[in-house]
């Protein structure tokens, strides 16, 4: 039966086990070979472990924000509705005993879907809805999934109501609480496969989220809930399921495969820590992999202790893969052991949606279809994003003047209401675009897709100037004179666009002939050159704001003011309340790019 959190800290309180044992009904025949000369029959067994990871709210292959279905370049199909055709083609083909359904996190966050059933209809209102998340999932068939970091962008409690809406545990070995550091979620998961003339098979699933939460969630876990190392944790619980007599260990992991941590030293865990887990944890079969948005079929590690084979696999996010582990097991001297493991990938493009989810789900996507397309105001000009990784582009002016607008409404008649008020923000995607003309939700929504929500913090000239420098590193060095490609101009050591910042306020020019650190040039505030003693506030969104990027000063600067409204939300009361969309209410041209002091463009 299905562990809930409630139900895990009774039951290891009790026990001191703390283990969900799921059985499966009996296999229709266990795969049996014989093996050559007189000795016994060898038993054997095979097993298929499928995954998903990074859904964030994808239900359907619909793309809300452009009011159509969902396509990209490479043709793919997202949704869980296509998940649970393939899912269901993988049990008919493997045996619907013989197979396990794992996710590795960030369900809850990521469409209009998802912020209309945490904010608008929320499910923790009395009598509220069940999320269609949980519906959808449950519906599937999904017997555990891990925590993502994004599960906790609409607070604790939201987190715990979608908890007790599943029919399966969210596993969060590295989650404690941060009085007892006892286990805050259930660690792990255990269900037996019933293998006729032999023991039963047991697939223990120990899950794993991020470390990041502590920066990036902070205003909602600081105090309440911490989150430990992958390694150490998988330490620790790994020889735990073993010693419960695991015949299979599989780690379902909200944590990145490169060994790389956005926020710098800010933690002392690792952010992309799976395949450190594999090298360094014996014990361990397969690994599902989330948090990276990568496609990796099959990535084989070699652990350091015991030289054993560690098969991982991140399926592509938005529910547009299908992870399969096929898992090969033979019965010799009184236990199962594993023989082989393979990796592999169904796509979602290759079937259509399940009409069950769809009928499940039609009603509650037809309101957010409706919600998102509510016009707010209307726009004099159309705005993109199309250009502004690399010119100052009105739309992201829209941004910042927001920020400053509702910061200085909220330090009004406190010791900081004359302090000035900058504020960043990024390009955070290439095809968003505010048409002339009406302005919905959607429309604005696209603008800002993430859930974030704002901090004042209080920064001297100096530090911001450095915080410029450090942004400006988004850029690769080009010489003077040597032809211009804006596909090759930014995007330096791999930097992602949502780690490029503008900051208001500030007239500069960034010189991309120059080696990184040495590129802000003729920085002025008012008229006159930057005065690097001067305070300002910095009106930032939390997950810089807690140490996402890794900013220089930002997350160890005062923090003046927070609050919890998305910045998403401020943009649209903003231009709600304006009635008109007109870019000389908020737009000016402050930066430009330069080599050897020449303008680009």
């Amino acid at each position: 039966m299905p562990l809930n959190r409630r139900k895990f800290l009774k039951k290891s309180a009790v026990t001191g086990a703390g283990v969900a044992i799921a059985g499966a009904a009996a296999a229709p025949a266990a795969q049996a070979a014989e093996a050559k000369g007189p000795a016994h029959p060898v038993k054997r067994h095979s097993l298929t472990v499928m995954g998903t990871t990074d859904l964030h709210g994808h239900v359907f292959n619909w793309d809300y924000f452009k009011d159509a279905e969902y396509s990209d370049k490479a043709g793919n199909a997202m949704g869980l509705a296509r998940i649970s055709t393939l899912v269901e083609q993988v049990r008919k083909e493997k045996g619907r005993c013989n197979t396990l359904l794992l996710d590795a996190g960030d369900t809850i966050q990521g469409t209009p879907l998802t912020y209309y059933y945490a904010k608008v209809d929320p499910i923790t209102a009395k009598g509220g809805p069940v999320h269609p998340m949980a519906q959808a999932m449950n519906a599937i068939g999904y017997d555990a999934a891990a925590l993502g970091n994004h599960e906790f962008n609409y607070g604790i409690e939201t987190l715990r109501k979608f908890e007790d809406q599943l029919d399966f545990p969210l596993l969060g070995a590295n989650a404690v609480d941060a009085k007892t550091l006892k286990p805050a979620f259930p660690p792990y998961y255990v269900k037996k496969f019933h293998v006729p003339g032999a023991p039963p098979v047991k697939v223990a699933v120990l899950g794993l989220t991020n470390p990041g939460i502590a920066i990036w969630d902070k205003a909602y876990v600081q105090g309440k809930l911490r989150f430990e190392g992958l390694e150490e944790q998988a330490a620790k619980w790994v020889p735990k399921l073993k010693a419960l007599g695991a015949d299979v260990v599989v780690v379902s992991a909200h944590s990145g495969t490169s060994g790389t941590s956005s926020y710098g030293d800010q933690v002392p865990y690792v952010e992309n820590a799976a395949v450190n887990v594999a090298k360094q944890v014996p014990g361990i079969d397969a690994i599902l992999v989330g948090h990276a948005h990568l496609e990796i079929p099959e990535l084989k590690v070699t652990n350091d202790r015991t030289g054993k084979t560690v098969v991982l696999s991140e399926p592509l996010c938005y529910a547009e893969r299908l992870t399969l582990f096929d898992i090969e097991l033979v019965f010799s001297k009184g236990r199962w052991t594993v023989e082989s493991v393979s990796a592999s990938l169904r796509d979602s493009k290759t079937v259509a949606d399940d009409p069950k989810i769809t009928k499940l789900l039609q009603d509650e996507h037809a309101k957010v279809v409706t919600y998102v397309n509510q016009v707010v105001g209307r726009a004099t000009d159309t705005l993109t994003t199309v250009d502004a990784r690399y010119k100052d582009a009105p739309i992201i002016d829209l941004i910042t003047r927001v920020q400053e607008d509702v910061v200085k409404a909220a330090l009004a008649g406190t010791e900081y209401a004359a302090l000035p008020v900058v504020a960043q923000a990024s390009p955070f995607s290439r095809t968003s675009a505010i048409p002339a003309g009406d302005v919905t939700i959607r429309d604005l929504s696209s603008l800002y897709v993430y859930d974030n929500t704002l901090v004042a913090k209080l920064m001297t000239g100096a530090q911001l100037r450095a915080y410029l420098e450090y942004s400006a590193e988004y850029f690769v060095q080009t010489a003077a004179g040597t032809a211009v490609d804006v596909e090759k101009l930014t995007n330096a050591g791999g930097r992602p666009d949502y780690n490029y910042d503008y900051v208001s306020g500030f007239a500069y020019d960034i010189d991309v002939a120059q080696a990184a650190g040495s590129r802000i040039k003729n920085l002025t505030y008012n008229g006159a050159a930057l005065d690097d003693a001067q305070q300002f506030v910095l009106a930032v969104n939390n997950y810089r704001a807690n140490g996402g990027g890794a900013f220089p000063h930002v997350a160890s600067a005062k923090e003046l003011w927070s609050e919890s409204t998305e910045i998403r939300t401020r943009i649209a009361e903003w231009v709600t309340a304006k009635g008109v969309l007109d870019p000389k209410d908020f737009a000016s041209v402050d930066w430009k790019l330069t080599r050897d002091g020449t303008p680009m463009f």
